[in-house]
C-alpha cells in the first residue's frame, strides 16, 4: 500500500528547509532490525521476570542483582559476559537467550522477561523503507521455507507461533514460509503500535553531516520545547545528519523529502545488490541475477519442459531453492560452482539432514549428478569446481574447470546467485570507510561496518548506527541483540535512563 500525504508530516519539502527541526533518530530500513528498534524507542522496556529461572546459573544470579532495573539500563557488557552460542556478538547472544533460553538444546522455556510501556521513555523516530514493514521479505518468493526454525524469526513479546495459531496454522518442519514471515511482521508493527514511525514507500538517496547552526538558530529550543518530544540534549551538537530521499505518491511521482536527525541507524539488510560474476555477455538480457526472474519465466510459459537448460551459478541456499524450483517444474538445470561437493564451507555441508531434507537432497544432485558421470535425476547436470568465462549473444555458455578445460552449453537463461551486497550508494564513499577494512566495499560475511560491540555505534562516525547483516548479524534472532544495545545507547544519550 502506497503512503497518504498525513503519514509524511515529519518528511519535508525541500523548500522549507530554513524552519526544520531534528528528530532524535531517523532509522533507514524497515525489516526486523528496524522493527525491533523502533519497538525499544516506543517505550516498551524489557526487565527480568520476577520468579523466573534461567538454565545459565551465572546470568540467572546477574539478572538477580537488579530485578527492578530494566535490562536497557544495566551493563550489557556485564550481563552477556561469558555467554556462548551461535554468534560472534554478545549483545545478540544475551537478547537471545533472554528470549529463548534453551532453544538451541531443542528445549521450549519461556522468555524471562516481562516488558513494560513506559511512555515517558519513548525516543521520537521515524522508520524509513521502501517496502511495507518486513523489508526484503516481502521480495522473497511467499512459498520459500525459512532456513531458521519459525519460532526464532519472531520479533520480542510476540512469539511467532502464537501468532500462526491465530491463522490456525503450525511450522513444516518447525520452519515457516517467506510469506508467514512476511505478514507476521506487518502484523507485529500494527499489534504494537508502531506504523505512526513507519514511512513506507521511500527511498534514502543520502545522508550527510551538516552544520546545526545553518538549519536555523531555533531548531533546538523549539524541540526541546516540543510537548510531543520528552527528548533532552546532553550536549550541543556542532553537525547532525541530514537525509534526503524522495517517497513513490499514489500516481506514481517520486516526491523529494529530506529530514534532519541527531542520530541514523543503517538497518537496510544486504539484499539490494545482488552479486556480479564480472565476465562478459554478464548484461545480455538472458543472464539474471534474481530468483524471480526464473518463477517469471515459468508463469508466462518463456520456460518449460522442452526449454534449453536453465544455467544455475552458485553452492548457496538461494541456488538451492532456484535447483528445486526448476525441478519442481521439470525444466532442465545445469549447475555450476567453484566449490568441491564435500568443501566442508559449502552450507548444505552444515545443515542437519533431518531438518533439512530438501537442501539434502540438492545436495545429493550435486554428488551424484555431474556431467562426468549419468545419476538417477533426470534433466540435471551438476558441474563442480568449475567457473563461468562468458556469456554468448547466441545464448552459448563457456566454462572452465579446474584444470582448464573448457566446455560450451547452449542454455535458455542463467541465474547467477551467488550472493548479494548491500547498497549503502546513499553514504559517502558507498559507506566504504565505515568498514572493518575500509579499503574494501562493505560486506557483511567478510567486511562488516565496525561499530562497538556494545552500542553498534559506527567507530568512525559518532551518532551513526549499523544493525543486522551490515553490523555481521546475519540471522533475525540475532539481529534483536544489536537493536537491544542501539536503543540502550540513545536512551543514556537522552537522559531517559533513571539513576
Amino acid at each position: 500500500m502506497l503512503p497518504d500525504r498525513k503519514m509524511y508530516a515529519l518528511l519535508n519539502r525541500p523548500q522549507n528547509k530554513s524552519g526544520s527541526k531534528p528528530l532524535p533518530v531517523v532509522i533507514i530500513g524497515n525489516g526486523p532490525s528496524g522493527i525491533c528498534l523502533s519497538y525499544l524507542l516506543s517505550g516498551y522496556i524489557p526487565y527480568f521476570k520476577r520468579d523466573s529461572l534461567h538454565p545459565h546459573p551465572i546470568l540467572q544470579r546477574k539478572l538477580e542483582e537488579a530485578p527492578d532495573v530494566s535490562i536497557l539500563d544495566q551493563d550489557l557488557e556485564y550481563l552477556s559476559e561469558g555467554l556462548e552460542g551461535r554468534s560472534h556478538s554478545p549483545v545478540a547472544l544475551l537478547f537471545d537467550t533472554l528470549q529463548r533460553p534453551d532453544t538451541d538444546f531443542g528445549g521450549t522455556a519461556e522468555s524471562v522477561l516481562t516488558w513494560w510501556h513506559e511512555t515517558n521513555r519513548a525516543v521520537p523516530h521515524l522508520v524509513l523503507g521502501r517496502n511495507a514493514p518486513g523489508g526484503a521479505w516481502h521480495s522473497i518468493e511467499g512459498s520459500m521455507i525459512t532456513l531458521s526454525r519459525g519460532e526464532w524469526m519472531g520479533l520480542p513479546d510476540l512469539p511467532f507461533k502464537d501468532w500462526l495459531k491465530q491463522k490456525r496454522r503450525g511450522l513444516r518442519n518447525n520452519r515457516a514460509t517467506a510469506e508467514d514471515i512476511a505478514q507476521y511482521y506487518q502484523h507485529y508493527v500494527m499489534k504494537k503500535g508502531l506504523q505512526k514511525n513507519f514511512r513506507c514507500g521511500t527511498v534514502v538517496t543520502s545522508v550527510r553531516k551538516v552544520s546545526a547552526e545553518s538549519i536555523s538558530n531555533h531548531t533546538q529550543k523549539d524541540l526541546q520545547e516540543n510537548s510531543d518530544s520528552l527528548w533532552n540534549f546532553n550536549e550541543k551538537r556542532k553537525e547532525i545528519f541530514q537525509v534526503d530521499g524522495f517517497f513513490k505518491t499514489v500516481k506514481g511521482d517520486k516526491e523529494p523529502f529530506f529530514v534532519y536527525a541527531e542520530n541514523v541507524v543503517l538497518a537496510t539488510g544486504t539484499y539490494d545488490s545482488p552479486t556480479w560474476l564480472g565476465v562478459k555477455g554478464e548484461n545480455l538480457s538472458y543472464v539474471h541475477h534474481q530468483l524471480s526472474a526464473l518463477e517469471e519465466a515459468v508463469k508466462n510459459s518463456s520456460i518449460g519442459i522442452m526449454s534449453d537448460p536453465v544455467l544455475i551459478v552458485g553452492a548457496g541456499l538461494t541456488a538451492a531453492d532456484a535447483i528445486l524450483f526448476a525441478h519442481h517444474c521439470n525444466i532442465p538445470v545445469i549447475h555450476v560452482f567453484r566449490r568441491r561437493v564435500s568443501d566442508p564451507g559449502l552450507i548444505f555441508n552444515q545443515l542437519p539432514k533431518m531438518m533439512y531434507p530438501e537442501y539434502h537432497k540438492v545436495h545429493q544432485m550435486m554428488k551424484e549428478q555431474s556431467a562426468a558421470c549419468a545419476g538417477p535425476y533426470d534433466c540435471y547436470i551438476s558441474l563442480p569446481e568449475h567457473h563461468v568465462l562468458s556469456f554468448g549473444k547466441d545464448k552459448k555458455c563457456l566454462f572452465q574447470d579446474k584444470n582448464g578445460y573448457q566446455k560450451v552449453y547452449k542454455i535458455s537463461m542463467a541465474l547467477v546467485l551467488t550472493g548479494s551486497n548491500p547498497n549503502l550508494s546513499f553514504l559517502p564513499n558507498n559507506g566504504i570507510d565505515l568498514a572493518i577494512d575500509s579499503d574494501q566495499p562493505v560486506n557483511p560475511k567478510r567486511n562488516p561496518i565496525d561499530v562497538d560491540p556494545f552500542t553498534y555505534e559506527c567507530t568512525q562516525e559518532k551518532g551513526l548506527y549499523a544493525l543486522g547483516p551490515l553490523a555481521g548479524d546475519n540471522f533475525v534472532r540475532f539481529v534483536q541483540g544489536g537493536a537491544l544495545a542501539v536503543a540502550s545507547s540513545l536512551l543514556k544519550k537522552a537522559n531517559k535512563n533513571p539513576p
